[in-house]
Parts: C-alpha cells; sequence; structure tokens
C-alpha cells in the first residue's frame, strides 16, 4: 500500500483547475458546456511576441538558463517598473519563474518559518491558503465583505498583526473579486506596516494590465516599506500567455538571492524560449493590449447588467482583473428535486448540471456566500451562459 505523505494529503486540489477538469469531462461526453471557471484570456498572445519566440528558436535558445533568468530579461523587467510604475530595481533583485505562483511559492518558502503567521484578506486567491500551509505556517484570514468593495481596513490589518506575524499577502487587482486599492488605501495599509518592521509584504500585481480604474497602484511605491515588498507579477494576464508560464519577482536582494537558491533545487531556470517572448512583452509598448482592456470593461458591464435581472443575487462593480464575485447566499437553503443548496459549492454543481455552465464556489477563495465568475469570454458565450443560470436559479425554490 502506498502511504503518502502528511504534506500532500493535507493539500487541497485547485478548485478552478477541479471545475475546469470536470467541465472538460463533460465536454468530452457531448455536452454543451459553457467554462466560466478559469482565469485565462481568450484572446491570442500577440504576434510581436510569437515572433520574438520562434527567433529564440532559431537562435538556438535551447540551453539551460540562469536560475533568476536571463540577464537581458531581468534588465528589460527593471525598465517596465521604472516605466510603468515609477519604480528603481536592479537586475539583481529580479527572478523570473515559471509563472507568478511559482514566484509567490517561492517568496513564502523563503520567508516564513513554521508557526509563524501570514495574514491574507479574504475573499484570496485560492492557492495563497494551500502554500502558506505547505510552509507549515498559520495563516490568519481578515474578512471583507461585499459591502466594503472586499477590500478590509488599515484597523482591521493592525488587529490581526500579532508579534508571531511574518508576512501579508493580497492582490490589487484581486483574484477572485476584481477589486482594485487605490493610492490612498494603499498609503493607509504601507502606514500600518511601517509601525511593524518584521511584516513582509507580497505583492501580487499579475492583473496591473487589467485595471478599470486607471494607472496601477503598488504599495512598493511607498519608500518606508520598500524594502519589505515582493511585488510579483507576469505576463499570462496582460498579455495572454497563459500557457508560456513566465512569471518573475522583484524583492530586496538578500530575498531574490534566497529565491534564487530555492529555485535552483525546484525547477532551475524558466523556459528559454518563454523568455525571449516575455523580453518581448515586457520591452513592448503597454497601449498594445488596450483592445484587450477595453474588450474586458464591456464584457463586465454587459455581464453585471444581466446579473441585475437574476432576483436575490448581490454584485458590487470590480474595477480590474476579469471576475465577478456576487454574493449567493440568498439561494443557500433552496432545493431542488428533494435536494438541498447547502453550500456555493452545491449551488455550483447544481449549475453545472442543470445550466451546463462552469463557475467556481467561493470556498475556494474562502468566502462561502460567493461563487466566482470568469467573463474572460466571448460575448455570445457570456449571455448564454447567464441566461442558462437565470433559467436554472429560477428553478430553485
Amino acid at each position: 500500500m502506498t502511504v503518502l505523505s502528511k504534506r500532500i494529503t493535507r493539500l487541497s486540489e485547485s478548485e478552478t483547475l477541479a471545475m475546469a477538469q470536470k467541465s472538460r469531462e463533460l465536454k468530452a461526453k457531448g455536452y454543451d458546456v459553457i467554462n466560466l471557471s478559469l482565469g485565462e484570456p481568450d484572446f491570442f498572445t500577440p504576434d510581436n511576441i510569437k515572433e520574438a519566440a520562434k527567433k529564440g528558436i532559431d537562435d538556438n535558445y535551447s540551453f539551460y538558463t540562469p536560475v533568476n533568468g536571463y540577464l537581458d530579461l531581468r534588465e528589460a523587467i527593471c525598465k517596465k517598473l521604472q516605466r510603468d510604475n515609477s519604480l528603481d530595481y536592479s537586475a539583481d533583485q529580479i527572478v523570473v519563474t515559471t509563472g507568478a505562483k511559482q514566484a509567490i511559492a517561492n517568496s513564502v518558502l523563503c520567508l516564513v518559518d513554521p508557526g509563524q503567521e501570514v495574514i491574507i484578506p479574504t475573499p484570496y486567491w485560492v492557492s495563497y491558503k494551500d502554500i502558506v500551509e505547505m510552509a507549515e505556517a498559520k495563516g490568519v484570514y481578515i474578512t471583507a465583505n461585499i459591502e466594503n468593495d472586499f477590500k478590509i481596513t488599515p484597523d482591521q490589518l493592525e488587529k490581526a498583526i500579532t508579534p508571531q506575524t511574518k508576512l501579508f499577502i493580497f492582490s490589487s487587482p484581486c483574484n477572485p473579486t476584481g477589486s482594485v486599492y487605490t493610492r490612498n488605501e494603499l498609503k493607509a495599509l504601507a502606514e500600518v506596516f511601517d509601525r511593524y518592521p518584521q511584516v513582509y509584504i507580497i505583492a501580487d500585481e499579475i492583473y496591473e494590465h487589467i485595471n478599470f480604474s486607471g494607472n496601477h497602484e503598488s504599495i512598493a511605491q511607498f519608500e518606508n516599506i520598500r524594502s519589505r515588498v515582493i511585488i510579483v507579477n507576469g505576463v499570462s494576464k496582460g498579455f495572454s500567455m497563459t500557457g508560456w508560464r513566465l512569471g518573475y519577482m522583484a524583492a530586496d536582494n538578500k530575498i531574490a538571492k534566497a529565491c534564487t537558491k530555492l529555485q535552483g533545487q525546484f525547477t532551475s531556470g524558466a523556459s528559454s524560449i518563454s523568455q525571449r517572448a516575455a523580453l518581448e512583452a515586457v520591452l513592448s509598448n503597454p497601449g498594445n493590449t488596450k483592445h484587450m482592456l477595453a474588450k474586458f470593461k464591456e464584457r463586465r458591464d454587459m455581464v453585471l447588467e444581466m446579473l441585475e435581472d437574476i432576483p436575490q443575487i448581490k454584485t458590487n462593480i470590480p474595477q480590474g482583473a476579469f471576475y465577478i464575485f456576487p454574493d449567493i447566499s440568498s439561494y443557500l437553503g433552496k432545493s431542488y428535486d428533494n435536494n438541498t443548496i447547502s453550500t456555493a459549492k452545491d449551488l455550483c454543481m447544481y449549475i453545472l448540471d442543470k445550466a451546463n455552465v462552469a463557475v467556481v464556489p467561493g470556498d475556494a477563495f474562502g468566502d462561502p456566500n460567493c461563487i466566482r465568475i470568469s467573463y474572460a469570454t466571448s460575448e455570445d458565450l457570456l449571455k448564454e451562459a447567464i441566461n442558462r443560470i437565470k433559467k436554472a436559479l429560477d428553478q430553485l425554490k
């Protein structure tokens, strides 16, 4: 009998990937399933980026890469951070990773010891919790509700910090809520962190370029806490490059060096061809992808308008990413065919079964009263999906 480690048996399966798998299985059986579970842009990678990858192949970039990434890519990321965010970093403060998820895992494992506390605002991206648990740390969760646009307050943050607190992880724009922290909101949080020099901050900025509220604001802009901020970003969302698996982090030299050391034992350097493509992406004019941003905003507005016609669903207006995180708690306790909808997961399975639409339960993100709907697909599919969801919910008693 195979006996697996406690570490892996405690680890949860990613709910977003699980719903996507269920969707694929039903499609394979001939069901007309619309998948709104994955956070994946439906646009193709821009041609100039694909050409850079092809040139990388022709130029024989086929050997092992430096663990922390090619120097020219790390220098390009520094230029991007200065150009887009007015932040000064040197190449030795950059680590290129196999997706932004690896940058987060590297940072957590390099900073946190067993038993230390990591503060995570709820709702949170699905993997934060499990990465912290793999590090044998304790997650401390601050609840942000829909009435507050799913954003925490400085007072909530201060009350959550203890002598055991080592790390704070958040995303802005946020997955799963689409919420975006303003400069003033980040400044207020930074003032709290300034009083607790033992606390480091992971700022997940992977949705930087999908922001409907104006310029992206980074908490790293505040000099008094800059050395304790780890910026995590990548090319997956803003440049429609999810399959290229290319992320990066920017941090204090000691943290970057530690993450390089850890990565050298796990994966070594990221794909050579992905790095050549990413070089083109980060150096290209950010305006080249504005058409994607405009389309995402149109879809957001359309889905919000359609959801208004569904009774008992509550929504806010997300200012970034490509998700809506509606409160569906009014449907909990309703029933169909002698079955009761007790949880958000029950509701998602009901929607998948009755409407052939895949969405993700909010439990996966720490909020059992919500579901996550991704609008990173065509308007026609979104219209059909929301109409199907409305029809299915109307049948609940």
